[in-house]
């Protein structure tokens, strides 16, 4: 799919959380960018722990497959949030998507973490 075709990032983001919550999870938008062409982060946790941040990533072939790219570290938990804060900052059209679900990589078509 070139980036032309993409799905516009409102529908996208509200199709997750559809998702999500007829799964019996729970979801939310925690940031709300460009409502077409906004790069979509999502942030999934089970129970409120766990959290990892996971974006798309450009590939060799030219798609953009989804990878985590943080993953919170108890023992310093507010890094996390600092992260994502500074994302918001550098991009105003970033989306931030929270999945609150078992999981949570089913909903994007990623590959369970390992951790």
């Amino acid at each position: 799919m070139t980036d032309d075709a993409r799905l516009p990032a409102h529908l996208e983001v509200a199709s997750l959380i559809r998702l999500v919550n007829a799964a019996g999870g729970f979801a939310t938008v925690l940031a709300k960018g460009e409502r077409d062409a906004g790069t979509i982060l999502a942030v999934l946790v089970h129970n409120g722990t766990d959290a990892r941040l996971y974006e798309r990533m450009p590939q060799m072939d030219g798609t953009r497959d989804w990878a985590c790219s943080r993953r919170q570290d108890v023992e310093n938990p507010f890094e996390f949030q600092d992260y994502l804060t500074r994302r918001k900052a550098q991009d105003p059209d970033v989306w931030v998507v929270e999945l609150d679900v078992a999981q949570a990589e089913r909903f994007i078509g990623a590959a369970p973490d390992a951790g």
